[in-house]
């Protein structure tokens, strides 16, 4: 079963949209009028989901399959009886399809026999195939912690914003048929601001912490003692923040400014401040802090700038609005695996231990792309940070697609 095919991402312009092939057409709309080019067509990716017994998953008996329960639990409730269909290559999975499913599961208890066998069920795993290939590449993200204040004093003097009031989200399915952005790799949202009736790119890394373009109107969420920390949480996406009276409060994303990403790792490596293969995020975040002038100029080569909000209760929060749950949540790229989707991974650790567990995909990230790529979620603080910064390994996933599915 292969999936539709791909797009080549294209630069954003001014408004309106191409489709078809060389002639533009634009469509209007109440102003301002959005105009986006299209981009030409990829050959499409040879990605095939290829079904499996559950005796092909190794390491299947050995998990502790109750840990999943808080995190499939949350999922299973999300659905709503009138969600859109998903599709995975050739198979059609409607709500009614997951919700029955969910049911089994659920109904079955916390015992491990009991939950094995509802598993395998109301569930047919699906090796994921990209390319021929099985295997993909896994890294670890994790909830960074920060020192801060909820006003700028002393040692507090970097933001962390929120959504600037003048950012303008522009989801493109509003203008584009659906069949071309399915499984391509166009933005699902344009992101800008509004300069007269023109919808202009949203600034740059650069603007916004060099240049200070957004500062006069825009709320700040908390004040951080350390640049590097602000800009790791840029990376993570989520974090909680120590105020001065020991107080706890946690933040996550809330949207970003439109840019492209590119890793710190990556940027030093090119600067020559790393050697090649050893830029891992600790030696980066390290050399980051022992020279903060230079890591200033660099860090602003990542154009692509987070917002953030504050969240109450439990955390941190995923791309599906979910509280994550350390060491079962996964972020996947959702053109190849949808969210709320189960997952069996087969990788290890940094410390080469294996990983054989049932996991949840309920995430997603800028660096998160492939049909064989996934981020693991390993908790809060310290620990969690050593473990997600050595974690680049190879892996692979079967996808639990549920039963009553049928092609």
């Amino acid at each position: 079963m292969t999936l539709k095919p791909n797009f080549r991402t294209g630069l954003i312009f001014l408004f309106g949209i191409l489709i078809g092939a060389v002639a533009g057409v634009v469509l209007t709309r109440p102003k301002p009028v959005i105009q986006v080019l299209t981009p030409a067509p990829l050959l499409p990716p040879k990605v095939e989901y290829v079904a499996r017994n559950f005796s092909d998953l190794s390491g299947w008996n050995d998990d502790r399959l109750s840990d999943v329960l808080p995190a499939l639990t949350k999922t299973c409730a999300q659905i709503n009886a009138d969600d859109e269909p998903q599709r995975l290559g050739d198979i059609t999975i409607t709500a009614a399809n997951r919700m029955a499913a969910c049911k089994t599961v659920l109904e079955a208890g916390p015992g491990k026999k009991e939950l094995s066998e509802a598993i395998q069920s109301a569930f047919q795993p699906y090796a994921v195939i990209a390319s021929g290939k099985t295997e993909g590449m896994f890294t670890g993200y994790y909830e960074v912690t920060l020192n801060g204040s909820l006003k700028r004093e002393g040692p507090y003097q970097h933001p962390l914003y929120a959504v600037p009031k003048n950012l303008i989200n522009v989801p493109l399915k509003d203008f584009v048929p659906p069949a071309a952005l399915e499984g391509s790799d166009m933005p699902r949202t344009v992101v800008g601001r509004l300069v007269g009736q023109q919808l202009k790119p949203f600034y740059t890394r650069e603007e916004i912490d060099l240049g200070h373009v957004i500062a006069e109107d825009t709320d700040v969420v908390a004040w951080v003692d350390d640049a590097v920390d602000v800009h790791v949480l840029h990376i993570q996406g989520s974090g909680q923040v120590k105020l001065p009276d020991g107080a706890m409060m946690r933040v996550g994303f809330a949207g970003h400014n439109g840019h492209s990403f590119r890793g710190l790792g990556r940027i030093l490596i090119d600067e020559g401040v790393l050697p090649q293969g050893s830029a891992s995020m600790i030696a980066v975040r390290d050399w980051l802090k022992e020279n903060p002038n230079r890591a200033k100029e660099l860090m602003v080569q990542n154009a692509r700038y987070i917002f953030f909000r504050k969240i109450d209760g439990a955390g941190p929060i995923g791309a599906s609005g979910l509280a994550l749950t350390a060491g079962r949540s996964l972020a996947v790229d959702p053109r190849f695996i949808h969210l709320g989707s189960l997952l069996w991974l087969q990788v290890s650790d940094p410390d080469q231990i294996p990983l054989r567990r049932l996991m949840v995909a309920q995430d997603t990230g800028a660096a998160i792309t492939g049909a064989v790529r996934g981020d693991y979620f390993w908790g809060a603080g310290e620990p969690a940070f050593l473990k997600a910064a050595r974690m680049r390994s190879p892996g692979r996933y079967d996808i639990l697609v549920p039963k009553s599915t049928s092609p």
